[in-house]
């Protein structure tokens, strides 16, 4: 609640009436700053068992996965990873012989709707901002949002495109 009480006093003045908890939610989720996500790839032999083992050392290790992508090949796949604890997954993983890479992604806040994804992608690429890939992060129901990662060839330049258009917001 103190949370709430804080948000009231930045925003005192600007509210006819002292708004809901979900009305705080929405206003909040719509002013949110942009959000660099340090995301972890680590690369797989394309056999079975290999992704239950990295979750396994994940756990071990108390490191909670908040969203994940696979993408394969014959031969070998990339996970993806959004973890709560990014750094104790990179040296769990590492220790355990796994191949791992760090990077930074973006989190976009779209609408939670038909188009609200050819929406956010059709203002970048309007304006030649190339996506290299997405995958879905998290669902603000109330607020009819969706937060989807993405990784940019240039990330300055998606950010000011995505600030200046009256699509999608960065999340």
């Amino acid at each position: 609640m103190r949370f709430f009480i804080k948000v009231l006093r930045e925003f005192e003045g600007t509210f006819s009436k002292v708004p809901s908890k979900k009305s705080l939610k929405k206003i909040l989720f719509r002013r949110r700053k942009p959000m660099q996500y340090k995301q972890i790839s680590v690369f797989l032999e394309n056999r079975t068992g290999r992704l239950a083992e990295m979750t396994a050392v994940l756990a071990e290790n108390n490191v909670n996965i908040k969203t994940i992508s696979v993408a394969d090949t014959n031969n070998f796949g990339i996970v993806r990873l959004i973890v709560d604890a990014p750094d104790a997954a990179v040296s769990a993983l590492k220790k355990f012989g796994f191949t791992v890479k760090e990077n930074s992604v973006t989190g976009i806040v779209i609408d939670d709707a038909p188009g609200g994804l050819r929406d956010a992608l059709k203002l970048l690429e309007d304006n030649e901002i190339s996506v290299e890939y997405v995958y879905y992060l998290e669902t603000d129901k109330a607020a009819k949002k969706a937060t989807i990662i993405a990784k940019f060839e240039n990330p300055d330049a998606a950010e000011k495109i995505m600030r200046a258009g009256r699509a999608p917001n960065l999340g």
